[in-house]
């Protein structure tokens, strides 16, 4: 394709710099806005930076925003809309997409409405209420703040208890140091099976052929313990649409055609040999998932993106595969601690032992300032100034690393080697990613009939 114009759009924490970056290294012109005054260094020394994106408007050919948030409200859904609206190629969502995430209630109704098995669940604004209903309901529940405070991910709390109590217990200290911020959480019952998200790409109309099964690993420590995060890592693979796909997105694909969505939508469902049972959606990119995806998408990435944008049909030629993603991380990391950060990462160096020259992507080498970038290295919360890559902001999550091959174990050891190329003191990670899959999950999808061609 010819060159284009991207305009990056961060309206709150800085997510998106990575594919900024892929795409400024296809040879695109790039601009990224950034809102949130914490993250406003991370990017520099890779890509081109705007303080008015705004004013960027006229001069891009796609606008991408990363995430539903502008601040602490949901708002980039009635951005995309406004945009599209005037006429430009937006990728993001609609007010409507934008509620599925931040109201687990709606997003519930939105599938039962369009045929789709749900799990029992129950919307509270009161904690003595919902203390009340698992008293005279006693099952394992699982814990899921809603609106902005869902972003601190450690306080999603998945039960163990067969009586309940455990969540009992967990929302009565939520209610002393919490209750300020917390205005509402849905209970939804446990449900035994194997969780895997459905990642679809629509692109206004319809969604494209090639669809993305993903396996998020959300607990800080292997093993699959600890504090909730954002993520530690993902495994994943593409396939077609299969029973897993027809059986959700299948059936909404008309009401993301009315609100005109554009992007990526995922799912996050348990299955289990009776059903699937759909739990969540993430109405926008995943993270670090996209980084995942931008290194298994063997064609342009840019032009990937430009043709969802304008409606058009992507053919993207994907890593046919297995492919991992383990997020690197340094202290205090998932907490927010500014004199721990200060003392063990700000400004730390980010070192490779070893220059990889091998090259990943159709379109070359992936060229920084300093040369070519390490295979399967990606940023997040990361900067380059005179030639060094240096931790930014304030969160501790300077890079992803990935790895594919044609098994799971194959790509787990591409990851874990590359892993072992990085220099950060003080750097952690898991090193459990994909092991789910190879212990079994695999299997277990393959016996319940769900992977299909």
């Amino acid at each position: 394709m010819d060159t284009a114009n991207f305009l990056f759009v961060s309206a709150d924490a800085a997510l998106i710099t990575d594919l900024a970056w892929q795409v400024h290294r296809e040879g695109h012109e790039v601009r990224y806005y950034i809102e949130a005054e914490s993250d406003q260094e991370i990017g520099d020394g890779f890509v081109p930076k705007t303080d008015d994106w705004r004013a960027e408007v006229d001069w891009a050919d796609v606008i991408i925003f990363d995430d539903i948030w502008v601040g602490s409200d949901v708002g980039t859904g009635e951005l995309a809309e406004e945009l599209r609206g005037k006429g430009k190629a937006v990728v993001g969502g609609t007010p409507n997409t934008d509620h599925l995430e931040e109201d687990r209630g709606y997003a519930m109704e939105v599938l039962e409405e369009h045929g789709v098995n749900t799990v029992e669940h129950h919307i509270f604004d009161s904690f003595d209420a919902g203390i009340q209903h698992v008293q005279e309901n006693p099952a394992p529940y699982v814990i899921k703040p809603l609106g902005e405070v869902q972003n601190v991910k450690r306080l999603l709390y998945v039960g163990n208890e067969d009586d309940g109590s455990d969540v009992v217990d967990v929302l009565r200290a939520y209610k002393k140091a919490w209750g300020h911020r917390m205005k509402g959480f849905q209970l939804q019952r446990k449900v035994a099976g194997v969780e895997i998200a459905i990642c679809g790409f629509f692109n206004g109309n319809e969604f494209i052929d090639r669809v993305n099964f993903n396996f998020e690993h959300k607990k800080l420590f292997p093993g699959n313990i600890g504090p909730s995060t954002g993520e530690m890592g993902t495994s994943m693979f593409w396939a077609g649409q299969n029973k897993l796909f027809k059986e959700t997105f299948g059936k909404i694909e008309g009401w993301l055609a009315d609100e005109g969505y554009v992007g990526s939508i995922d799912i996050n469902c348990i299955v289990n040999e009776s059903g699937i049972y759909p739990l969540e959606f993430t109405p926008r990119f995943g993270y670090p998932t996209i980084a995942l995806q931008e290194e298994s998408i063997e064609s342009s990435t840019a032009e990937f993106f430009y043709d969802l944008a304008h409606g058009n049909d992507p053919d993207p030629t994907v890593h046919g595969g297995y492919q991992i993603a383990v997020r690197v991380v340094l202290p205090p990391f998932p907490f927010d601690d500014e004199k721990t950060y200060d003392e063990n990462s700000r400004n730390a160096a980010v070192v490779f032992q070893t220059e990889s020259r091998e090259g990943s992507h159709a379109s070359g080498e992936r060229v920084t300032s300093s040369g070519v970038a390490p295979d399967g290295i990606h940023l997040e919360d990361t900067k380059q100034v005179d030639g060094q890559w240096r931790v930014a902001g304030e969160s501790g999550m300077p890079i992803v690393v990935t790895g594919k091959g044609e098994t799971m174990g194959a790509a787990r050891e591409q990851a874990y080697g590359r892993i072992d190329d990085v220099v950060m003191p003080n750097m952690y990670y898991r090193d459990d990613i994909g092991e789910r899959w190879v212990d079994g999950d695999g299997d277990r999808l393959q016996a319940w009939g769900y992977l299909g061609p």
